[in-house]
């Protein structure tokens, strides 16, 4: 297939993109840095993300788009002004690419609009399924306006999956690091009182997991990317102190970490606990279902 990818040029897009280009599909990246480089079988076309420009005739006759667009979440406090970054990073991209959609005489078969667990906002103990409803805090908010901008493709013949990512453990990633340095250097503990979800995923089944999204056309709509044994702030702190050999101390208070991080730390002290319900009816088989091995593999 030829696949483009938006915002194919970070630490997940680039994984994403070299697998595809493996194995034997044409890839597309529309890219703003200018100082990105392309990888083998990759090809980068320039873009603003924002209108439809030269760019699009890549639109025209692709078998499939991938947009992974956006700001990161973290490590910025959310003023006003980075919540409108983070916002307007995600939903401009996405409504430039369904603009170009519109106009293409040959459309895409899918659209792969990544959004995040987020979506649910704080679940508690509770699960938190594809059909559920978002929550009501920014994050949430965020992401249920990021679906939304992307399901206007599924009106032009376009299918539509929307996987909602938890946390993305691999080797290099920001996530794996800004959680494992504070081990590292024996200030390790859980984050508030500990009982929060993490929903977490290697990233080498996010990879398979895309890959699946653009083979099966029987795949669409919301798709919770997670791995099926989420765990608790505490059993992560402790696991990744097993994996580091560092001990493991007293928890990090919640008013400490508002006080330094605002209202991002509600991201770290509250959680979801979503399960990959549409995956497992699938029969996907994730290559890293337990946390420990994952986080071996990851850091070691």
């Amino acid at each position: 297939m030829k696949i483009v990818v938006a915002g194919g040029t970070g630490w997940l897009g680039a994984a994403l993109c070299r697998a595809l280009a493996t194995d034997g599909h044409a890839v597309v990246v529309l890219a703003r840095s200018g100082g990105s480089r392309p990888v083998a079988g990759e090809r980068l076309v320039p873009w603003d993300g924002r209108g439809v420009g030269g760019w699009a005739e890549e639109i025209a006759d692709a078998d499939a788009v991938v947009n992974l667009s956006g700001a990161p979440i973290a490590p910025q406090r959310w003023t006003p002004a980075r919540k409108r970054l983070l916002r307007s990073s995600r939903l401009e991209p996405t409504k430039a690419l369904i603009a170009a959609m519109e106009r293409a005489a040959r459309r895409p078969k899918v659209l792969i609009n990544t959004s995040a667990v987020g979506y649910y906002g704080d679940r508690g103990d509770e699960l938190a399924a594809e059909d559920d409803p978002p929550g009501s805090d920014f994050l949430a908010t965020l992401a249920a306006d990021w679906e939304a901008a992307a399901r206007p493709a599924t009106e032009l013949g376009v299918r539509v999956v929307l996987p909602r990512l938890g946390v993305v453990i691999g080797r290099g990633g920001e996530a794996l690091r800004y959680l494992a340095l504070p081990v590292r250097l024996f200030l390790g503990g859980h984050l508030g009182s500990g009982r929060q979800w993490v929903s977490w995923i290697h990233l080498d089944d996010v990879v398979g997991i895309y890959r699946l999204a653009l083979e099966h056309g029987e795949v669409s709509g919301p798709l919770n990317v997670t791995a099926p044994q989420p765990v608790s702030n505490r059993d992560l702190a402790q696991a990744l102190g097993r994996v580091l050999g560092r001990p493991i101390w007293a928890p990090v208070p919640g008013w400490a970490m508002r006080l330094v991080l605002g209202e991002l730390a509600d991201t770290l002290l509250f959680g979801q606990r979503a399960m990959p319900a549409t995956l497992q009816r699938l029969g996907y088989a994730f290559h890293e279902p337990a946390l420990l091995p994952a986080l071996h593999h990851a850091l070691r």
